[in-house]
């Protein structure tokens, strides 16, 4: 039976049998039975990881270890409100960092710990639901997820990629002119206006 660790991009953790393309750390997230909690949500370090990394290796959600997360790729992990790790991604991590405080100047950073705080605000409320925002559909960059009628969306160029768990499913031509309910966090929006491109999943 799949274990309950791939994220959407509705930040709902949820068990579906392949495991992506990417590994993600919020914390630990489960019990001693490797079972998730209600603590899914008090950690402000969510990070996104490479699936191997000096060869570290260990089974899934040890007892006394972070909880193991997957996402289908890059795009959905920013969605769900997760960065790239400073360790095992430090060229990915620097340069998200530089997109990011270029595309949020009006935010006050001195250390890395404060950009994750201000992505907690943006990413969970105080009902533990995600949080999101509206925007014009014209005005979102490549590697954007968005919600229409319940399912997310992938913005990419001129078009929209349906979201799966095992992959995009079909695309329809963006719309043009309309509000639009934006999944990933708005300061990461920013990041993407400023030349970060998310990694998207291509099968």
């Amino acid at each position: 039976m799949p274990r309950q660790n791939r994220v959407t991009p509705f930040g709902e953790i949820v068990a579906y049998p392949e495991r992506g393309s990417w590994m993600g750390n919020r914390g630990r997230l489960h019990d001693e039975h490797g079972q998730l909690t209600e603590r899914r949500w008090s950690s402000t370090l969510w990070i996104t990881c490479r699936l191997d990394f000096k060869g570290r290796k260990r089974p899934l959600n040890s007892p006394g270890h972070y909880t193991e997360l997957f996402f289908l790729d890059e795009a959905t992990a920013f969605a769900a409100g997760h960065r790239p790790c400073g360790e095992c991604r430090r060229e990915d991590y620097n340069r998200f960092k530089f997109c990011w405080l270029k595309g949020n100047p009006e935010i006050e950073v001195k250390i890395i710990g404060d950009i994750d705080k201000h992505l907690q605000k943006e990413r969970v409320g105080k009902d533990r639901k995600q949080i999101a925002h509206q925007a014009d559909i014209n005005d979102l960059p490549n590697g954007t997820l968005i919600a229409i009628d319940g399912q997310a969306y992938l913005v990419w160029d001129d078009d929209l990629l349906l979201w799966s768990p095992s992959g995009y499913q079909h695309r329809i031509v963006r719309p043009l002119d309309d509000k639009v309910t934006v999944l990933t966090p708005r300061s990461i929006v920013n990041a993407f206006r400023q030349g970060y491109v998310p990694q998207r999943w291509e099968g």
